[in-house]
């Protein structure tokens, strides 16, 4: 079977060390199943309630954050911090800078998801969207990302190509943006060994939390995965970037502009008006930077198209460019104050951010497994490529079921909410509004339990893809630094 740390060599006579990057890709894909199940329960609880079965830890105010912890820091976590290691050595040509440092950054990860698994469903929380884990497991995340960012830019560091790949620069982007965030919205009183108290009161603590939040959607859910886009697409379609100079254009825009974004969160509450506007106009600003990367990435397939008649990992890569094209035109639309007074609170905004997480962030994910996985057990392919297929499909009507259930609701939610008679009085009760949702929950159930369905194939394809490979060791001195080829093309291995 394989050794415990895999060694590849790369292009110019550069060793690789992998061992981390076998381990992450492992980890997404059963912190995925894991996640996804549990989003599936909460979704049939939502249609039929009695199945929490009246236990505490099983409600679905436990559970809820729950899945959103595993789907986005545990399975998207793992994959992003396994990709950027994978792709900083082969982009840098060179191997790891301090493995021994990436593989206490890969283990305290997941104490991490541990310790979130064991201590939502008991209730600790903190009750921030994105940020619910109590005071000790931040400050052990804290801990992680700096580990994480020293082994990253250690890399770049020691890099012998002087040309640093823009993959690297949204890698690189996220892991700040990311540590910046967390310290800043988690500064909280300890009161005890699991409660604490927000540093910030009032409307403060929500403009901070939704500053955080907002920013952990564009740097965890988008910056980081942009640069497995700029990677994996070039590397699956065998094309160079469509346009590099757009794809830094990109970078600059979208840091810049994102930052300024979350105030449309908090339309219509105590937030000065001033600052809702402010939101409002950045959200709409941003689609421009956004649709600019999703061009970029679609056009790179330029003279390729045919392959995505035979190629499915490619199917996932670009699908995934789709959604989130589509995902960053509802956003800026959604943050319209008009628009917005429609759409808050309903499941509109369910679907607008399953939209991202299933279509963009799911479909990029998986690609790019699916071009790892082989690649860490030494070959060329996964174990069948009629399941990838197969996965695909699957996932692909998982999604349109669930976001357009999620959009019809929505819409009918809030006319019915607003609905008012002549002389003032609501149309329809809560309830009424409860009840008429109920067929669109049946269909978002059956749509997560397609998505749910795609990972157990993937589940399968990746085993016999591990069982199947075996490492061979290859030991290649490392020669003098290399000039950086044509900035329009990919410096990758």
């Amino acid at each position: 079977m394989a050794s415990s740390v895999p060694v590849f060599a790369g292009a110019r006579g550069t060793v690789y060390d992998d061992g981390v990057v076998r381990l992450f890709t492992l980890a997404a894909v059963l912190w995925g199943v894991v996640g996804m199940t549990v989003g599936v329960l909460i979704a049939a609880q939502l249609t039929w309630p009695e199945l929490n079965f009246g236990i505490p830890w099983l409600s679905y105010g436990r559970l809820r954050p729950l899945h959103t912890n595993a789907v986005i820091f545990a399975f998207g976590g793992c994959a992003l911090m396994g990709s950027s290691f994978y792709v900083v050595q082969r982009t840098s040509q060179v191997a790891l800078f301090l493995p021994k440092l990436a593989a206490f950054v890969f283990w305290g990860w997941q104490l991490v998801i541990v310790a979130a698994a064991i201590t939502l469903p008991l209730g600790y929380t903190q009750g921030k969207e994105y940020a619910e884990l109590e005071w000790p497991i931040d400050v052990l995340i804290a801990i992680v990302w700096v580990a994480y960012a020293v082994v990253f830019f250690g890399t770049i560091g020691i890099r012998r190509v002087r040309h640093i790949y823009v993959a690297n620069w949204f890698f690189g982007s996220f892991i700040l943006a990311v540590a910046l965030l967390h310290i800043v919205n988690s500064a909280a009183v300890p009161v005890s060994l699991w409660k604490s108290y927000s540093a910030y009161a009032g409307v403060q603590d929500a403009m901070v939390q939704w500053w955080y939040g907002h920013n952990a959607v564009g740097f965890f859910l988008t910056a980081g995965f942009l640069g497995m886009m700029y990677y994996f697409i070039p590397k699956q379609a065998e094309r160079p970037v469509y346009s590099y100079r757009l794809s830094i254009v990109h970078f600059w825009a979208l840091i810049f502009t994102y930052m300024w974004a979350g105030p449309h969160h908090l339309h219509y509450t105590a937030l000065p008006d001033w600052a809702q506007s402010v939101g409002m106009i950045f959200s709409l600003v941003l689609l421009a930077p956004s649709w600019g990367g999703m061009i970029n990435g679609m056009m790179t397939l330029s003279g390729a198209w045919h392959k995505l008649r035979d190629d499915p990992i490619l199917k996932f890569l670009i699908v995934s460019l789709s959604f989130y094209g589509m995902a960053t035109f509802e956003g800026p639309m959604m943050s319209i104050k008009t628009v917005n007074a429609l759409s808050h609170y309903t499941d509109w905004t369910i679907g607008h951010v399953h939209a991202g997480a299933l279509g963009w962030v799911g479909l990029v994910t998986i690609g790019s497994l699916y071009y790892m996985v082989p690649r860490m057990y030494g070959q060329t392919r996964m174990y069948s490529v009629k399941a990838i297929e197969l996965h695909f499909w699957i996932s692909t009507l998982g999604i349109v079921l669930y976001i357009a259930s999620m959009w019809m609701a929505g819409v009918m939610q809030g006319l019915m909410w607003r609905a008012v008679n002549p002389d003032g009085t609501l149309v329809y009760s809560f309830v009424e509004g409860v009840k008429a949702t109920f067929p669109f929950y049946v269909i978002r159930l059956a749509g997560g339990l397609l998505y749910l369905g795609g990972m157990g194939v993937m589940v399968w394809n990746v085993i016999k893809t591990a069982r199947g490979g075996e490492y061979v060791p290859l030991r290649i001195p490392i020669g003098p630094m290399k000039p950086a080829l044509p900035r329009t093309v990919p410096v990758t291995a």
